[in-house]
């Protein structure tokens, strides 16, 4: 199998994520080191089903290690989902003499390279994405520098909500997952986390412990929402008319998604992408590279879906503790 494995190609879909350049050089790199010609196909699925296809070489990913964002660009592509178009993007892939695929993207980028395997391409998937939902891993390419991002931003706000002595509600992504909201709860000291995975929505609970924590002295009081949640504005508005007290939504957006790596996320990347063009030499498809116990591992793209991704009970409880 190891011999028949001639060129690879990359693809990035979903939603950008910073260390997905690092991915990129990796996969060309190791590629190209161990004999395989690489191809880059851009704009994603999308790119795929309009032939965007280029070559790549080693000076083609020079430079690119320290940029956010990804050099072969991304798209939804939702008529990927329909089984004619899976086929047509197989047969695509065997036109352009491609025996295998690394896909970096999420959970959907993976049911694409699933769909493409089904048809007879060998694929692997590399977890990019910035919202660490993926439950077959413990790190995705992509996270550690939104929260950082996102952590540094809240920094700031928590200044000049202190001197307006103000109540102020940030807004992080993440989707429908906590865990941008709970590192930046937990590092930004805020006192309440609102998290898709357990808020209860007694908004007036918040209310007294905002007029609680006012007659105590305290001259602000930061709220970090998730995407998930959302209503940011809305909440804003009603906490002010309930309390009294100034308050402001701030939506941090893609900002988070942006910038330049950091060094996790390159290095955690870089390792990523050269362990997927081992397995495509091993003859291996239909697989996801992931991390646990900070070792890389791989399982089955379709186990790596049925599994369900939680918020550790404990660390929610010492988010709670730490707010009071």
């Amino acid at each position: 199998m190891a011999n028949q494995m001639k060129t690879i190609a990359v693809l990035t879909s979903g939603g950008d994520a910073p260390g997905m350049n690092a991915a990129i050089r990796a996969v060309v790199r190791t590629a190209i080191a161990k004999g395989l010609n690489v191809k880059g196909i851009e704009r994603g699925y999308a790119g795929l089903l309009n032939e965007e296809i280029i070559d790549l070489d080693t000076r083609s990913v020079s430079d690119i290690i320290q940029r956010g964002g990804t050099i072969l660009g991304t798209a939804r592509c939702l008529e990927f989902k329909q089984p004619d178009v899976q086929k047509m993007g197989a047969d695509i892939c065997r036109k352009h003499g491609i025996d295998g695929l690394v896909v970096i993207g999420g959970d959907g980028s993976y049911r694409g390279a699933q769909a493409l395997a089904r048809n007879g391409i060998n694929a692997i998937g590399l977890p990019g994405t910035i919202d660490l939902d993926i439950a077959c891993t413990e790190y995705t390419i992509g996270f550690d520098t939104a929260v950082n991002t996102a952590m540094e931003a809240i920094d700031k706000v928590r200044d000049t909500s202190t001197s307006h002595e103000r109540c102020s509600i940030i807004e992080v992504m993440g989707r429908n997952a906590g865990y941008i909201a709970l590192w930046c709860g937990i590092t930004n000291g805020a006192e309440e986390i609102l998290l898709p995975e357990n808020y209860d929505h007694n908004e007036q609970a918040i209310i007294e412990n905002i007029i609680q924590k006012r007659r105590m002295g305290k001259k602000h009081y930061i709220i970090v929402n998730a995407e998930g949640i959302g209503d940011s504005v809305a909440m804003a508005k009603r906490i002010e008319e309930a309390t009294g007290i100034e308050t402001r939504a701030t939506i941090l957006g893609h900002i988070q998604r942006g910038g330049s790596p950091t060094c996790r996320d390159r290095y955690v990347a870089s390792l990523m992408g050269a362990k997927a063009v081992d397995l495509l030499i091993e003859g291996k498809s239909k697989r996801v590279v992931g991390m646990q116990h900070g070792e890389l591992v791989d399982f089955d793209i379709e186990e790596a879906l049925a599994m369900e991704k939680t918020i550790p009970a404990y660390d929610y409880e010492v988010s709670r503790l730490l707010s009071k």
